[in-house]
């Protein structure tokens, strides 16, 4: 459903959000191992969403990335956005682009459904909520 570099978005922002909730910073190795991501990864994906304004960095010796509390109220949509843009929320199922109500794909008015469904669960669902799913130990972000 997402990209590669989405998956990995998102939960780099559960982890920080994690992390950082006590006002601390993580660098980029204990992200690329808590999420269990490809460094160099991980570091161009956060570069991007740093600059977008998505995440908060501070360069330094104490400096790393880190979500205040506004950040922690960023919904999934947001950084879905940032990362793939707004196809998942407007484009075909299929991929095509001609698709529309008077020239339907196969999959299109299922598809509306499914759609709604899910620009919903990620308008509403916020990086901190699953934070606190994670603290609570009733999420993982990895297997060990």
């Amino acid at each position: 459903m997402f990209s590669k570099t989405c998956e990995y978005a998102i939960r780099a922002m559960i982890f920080i959000a994690q992390q950082s909730k006590d006002g601390s910073r993580v660098g980029i190795k204990d992200i690329a191992k808590g999420i269990d991501s490809p460094e160099h990864f991980i570091a161009k994906i956060l570069q991007d969403l740093g600059r977008k304004g998505v995440v908060q960095s501070l360069k330094g010796p104490t400096g790393g990335f880190y979500l205040d509390n506004s950040g922690r109220k960023t919904t999934l949509a947001t950084i879905v956005k940032a990362v793939d843009g707004d196809d998942i929320f407007s484009g075909c199922g299929l991929g095509l682009k001609q698709c529309s109500d008077k020239h339907p794909c196969p999959l299109h008015h299922e598809f509306i459904n499914i759609r709604k469904d899910i620009t919903n669960m990620l308008n509403k669902t916020k990086v901190g909520d699953l934070q606190e799913q994670l603290d609570k130990k009733l999420t993982f972000l990895r297997r060990d």
